[in-house]
């Protein structure tokens, strides 16, 4: 479908988030969101032949722009054989309703895309489940645009009965029964998310937490640390459904890596309700690993809108020290000298790492920081593994720092390790589990 797509600079505030906020809003150039809601369109295949930036100094409450601007948007799309307008804002129904019979074509806002975007992007169960309700919350307040056209059926037996109930009426419960069924299937979902964790923390490996804008390269740098094939392509939402894989730190000890939903600028409520089951693998993790693409000029912008996000899933400013590290990507589309200086910066700052995931450049670094983080206050021990005990060998390389390992002509094991205090604790609870296990098996 051949697409337009306009992008309204309304003069105050969007939002009006200046005013609650305690930091400045960072917004972005005019250029960049006509630039990101272009791709936005093309994500989902459509054509778009025309886009333009309306200066909006009073927003009215029928249309939002005025009718000079409308007029010159219906001889664009005329020009253009354009049927369907997408425009970058927040719509009421009566403004997507008036503009669709000003423009004589489909009119979606940016909410309505990217719910178009992620029904088309879900590709499990619970993804499918997480679109269609937050769709559903986002359709039950505009059914008045799609049976404007039918009269108000009859009730009773004969030509005197009352008025019956209207089919916008009878839609409207249809769809909250609807509602009400897949929030009963996402509480589903819930329970089965919170057996995982738990069977997780009974093999205590520690969960790094992919985050960022989307298309900062979450996937790509997914695949680069952990070998996996996830879909990874230079698109908005190429990624919609989490994936946790295993991986291996440089030493030895296993960590779980997830990768969750790109976040986006104005993300709909309707969205952070329904994906709140997927997104709260992100307040368990232990690591967050804040991915920014560097090569957009609007990345400051970008990491504002992420920890917004973060803030609203409740991981507060007081923790992001202690739990999240910078990823700063894709270096390898800078110049030369805009390399170098990030590289520099990167290396003269906390928490914050510069690499390329596509390259990997800095994927050592990372690799470092992510253990030196993971360890804590690490505790080193000598460990004498008995014959019988020999079982416990997988558990301690995955859990602990080996340091040395020696081979007894008795058959048992002797390593120097180094872990952490909950795992020096479990050890010893494992060590004195066989009948033969005694202090000689665990040496500080």
């Amino acid at each position: 479908m051949r697409a337009t797509v306009v992008v309204p600079v309304l003069k105050q505030a969007r939002g009006g988030r200046s005013a609650g906020d305690a930091a400045p809003v960072v917004t972005r150039t005019p250029e960049s969101r006509l630039e990101e809601a272009t791709g936005l369109a093309q994500a989902i295949d459509l054509d778009v032949v025309n886009g333009t930036v309306v200066t909006v100094n009073d927003p009215r409450p029928a249309t939002l722009m005025g009718t000079g601007k409308i007029g010159e948007i219906k001889a664009t799309l005329d020009e253009n054989d354009s049927g369907l307008v997408i425009v970058d804002h927040p719509l009421t129904p009566v403004q997507q309703r008036n503009l669709e019979r000003e423009w004589n074509a489909k009119v979606i806002d940016r909410t309505g895309l990217i719910l178009e975007i992620f029904g088309r992007r879900a590709s499990t169960k619970e993804g499918t489940l997480q679109v269609d309700l937050a769709h559903l919350n986002y359709q039950k307040g505009r059914l008045v645009r799609s049976w404007t056209h039918l009269e108000r059926q009859r009730g009773g037996g004969g030509f005197m009965g009352g008025p019956g109930e209207t089919q916008i009426e009878a839609d409207r419960r249809m769809l909250q029964d609807r509602i009400i069924k897949l929030e009963r299937e996402l509480e589903q979902v819930v329970r089965t998310r919170q057996l995982h964790r738990a069977k997780r923390k009974k093999v205590p490996h520690p969960i790094v937490a992919l985050v960022g804008y989307t298309n900062a390269g979450k996937s790509t740098l997914f695949n680069r640390i952990t070998g996996a094939g996830v879909l990874a392509e230079d698109m908005l939402f190429a990624t919609l459904d989490p994936t946790l894989r295993r991986m291996k730190l440089p030493h030895g000890r296993t960590v779980i890596l997830s990768d969750t939903v790109g976040f986006i600028s104005d993300l709909p409520t309707h969205l952070v309700a329904a994906f709140r089951a997927t997104l709260e693998e992100v307040l368990e993790a232990d690591l967050i690993l804040h991915v920014r693409d560097m090569s957009d000029i609007d990345n400051q912008a970008q990491s504002a809108d992420v920890l917004r996000i973060l803030k609203d899933l409740g991981i507060d400013e007081a923790e992001s020290d202690k739990r999240i590290i910078e990823v700063w990507n894709k270096i390898d589309r800078l110049e030369p000298e805009a390399h170098d200086a990030i590289v520099q910066k990167a290396s003269g700052a906390e928490n914050v790492v510069a690499l390329s995931a596509i390259s990997g450049e800095g994927i050592d670094t990372l690799m470092g920081e992510i253990s030196r983080r993971l360890s804590g206050v690490l505790t080193e021990a000598t460990v004498r593994l008995p014959v019988d005990k020999l079982a416990l060998l997988p558990w301690l390389y995955d859990h602990a720092i080996v340091d040395n390992r020696e081979d007894n002509e008795d058959g048992s094991i002797t390593l120097d390790v180094r872990l952490s205090e909950t795992e020096s604790v479990e050890l010893e609870r494992r060590l004195g589990n066989g009948p033969k296990a005694g202090k000689e098996d665990w040496e500080r």
